[in-house]
């Protein structure tokens, strides 16, 4: 089976696409994947399997993608694209990422009999409530996440497959769109093992911080991440916990303001803000911290995730600290890899890591669940059977 695979961003990287399309070439299928290119990249090349071919789209598809369903700019643009993809390629099912592009491909679809799947990589109607060009004009007034929630119950229905990344993002579907749990499948977010057994430690990285008890964290820094949360929390343990610094490996527009709470704490010399990283930096950095986290603020597209970056976090033995969203409430308390914080309570956040590092065989304990767990219950060798059984089932039916 030809699987073609529609992204409308630029790959690599994309974690979860690249993960997908492994799972599915290993399990015996071939992956096309589609994707825009904005760089001027090679128009067709093979990356670990996948048959990469770029669709060449000016800078401004981007933004209007954003208005994909207030304005029919973005699918005029991109609709004949596809249509001619499909033409020219032999395609038996068509998997397409995430609700921006999912309208457009099935206008695009000359065979409108072949499987499609749709994949949601998160609540985007959701989450968009939380974008800063959302949330102000002339956002506000273009751009409605409420027609964006209409598409999605729309768009879940007309595709024969749904793919989300938690049992919490299925039940939702099932519970807000009267979905049926056997058109839904699960693929979450996890580590493919690769990142825990195939990597090399920057010893200079780990000496800079040997003397320092550091809390690490991981990723976009933007205001709902919930960073303000842990840059309060370590002023109130900088007296108690002198040498406790927080490590910001990751950037955002809300940088200034993260900086400026810094220091009007005056707390310079307890954050770093070290930009975002070179993966193969990564685990060097992990194995350096004392506490991984990932405080983010609730909310329903919160509660139905989470990120990578608590799987990579366990992977590599260390224990995590993270906020009390569902998702990954639900897996932390499951494996017993750390503790949980209510959101955006600092001094709840502080306690909790002043419990960590007052117990440190209990600490280092969790640290060794989480390893476990990832290793030997949810990595993605274990968790892409739900995937490829949608698409084993597809097969045996066509």
């Amino acid at each position: 089976m030809n699987i073609a695979m529609i992204l409308d961003e630029e790959f690599p990287p994309d974690p979860r696409v690249q993960n997908e399309a492994n799972s599915l070439i290993d399990a015996g299928y071939s992956i096309l994947l589609f994707c825009f290119d904005y760089k001027n990249k090679p128009e067709k090349e093979s990356i670990n399997g996948i048959q990469v071919h770029r669709l060449k789209v000016p800078k401004f598809i981007y933004s209007l993608s954003s208005l994909a369903y207030s304005f029919p700019f973005y699918r005029w643009f991109i609709q004949p694209k596809l249509k001619d993809i499909f033409l020219q390629e032999k395609v038996d099912a068509v998997h397409v990422h995430d609700i921006r592009i999912a309208k457009t491909v099935l206008r695009a679809l000359p065979n409108k009999n072949i499987p499609k799947i749709l994949d949601l990589h998160e609540n985007r109607p959701e989450i968009m409530k939380y974008y800063e060009h959302v949330r102000k004009f002339p956002g506000n007034i273009l751009i409605s996440p409420k027609k964006w929630k209409k598409w999605e119950e729309k768009l879940v229905k007309k595709y024969d497959k749904v793919v989300v990344v938690t049992n919490e993002a299925k039940e939702y579907l099932i519970n807000s769109y009267s979905i049926s749990e056997e058109k839904i499948a699960v693929f979450p977010n996890t580590v493919h093992p690769s990142f825990y057994t195939n990597y090399e430690i920057d010893e200079s990285l780990i000496e800079r911080f040997e003397k320092n008890f550091v809390l690490f964290y991981l990723g976009e820094t933007g205001k709902r991440r919930g960073l303000e949360t842990a840059i309060k929390a370590v002023g109130l343990l900088k007296d108690s916990i002198p040498e406790i610094l927080l490590v910001i490996a990751g950037k955002s527009k809300y940088d200034g303001q993260l900086k400026e709470l810094v220091k009007d704490l005056n707390l310079i010399e307890h954050v770093s803000f070290e930009g975002f990283q070179n993966m193969k930096k990564v685990p060097s950095y992990i194995l350096a911290s004392k506490v991984c986290i990932s405080p983010l603020h609730r909310n329903l597209h919160h509660d139905t995730t989470y990120a990578n970056k608590i799987f990579q976090y366990m992977s590599l033995g260390v224990p995590v600290l993270v906020s009390d969203c569902t998702a990954q409430k639900n897996v932390v308390e499951k494996s017993g890899a750390g503790l949980v914080h209510e959101a955006e309570n600092e001094k709840d956040f502080a306690e909790k890591v002043f419990e960590l590092r007052q117990n440190s065989d209990e600490a280092k304990k969790m640290g060794e669940n989480g390893r476990n767990f990832v290793r030997t219950v949810f990595n993605q060798d274990i968790t892409s059977g739900n995937l490829v059984n949608l698409y084993n089932n597809l097969s045996a039916k066509n």
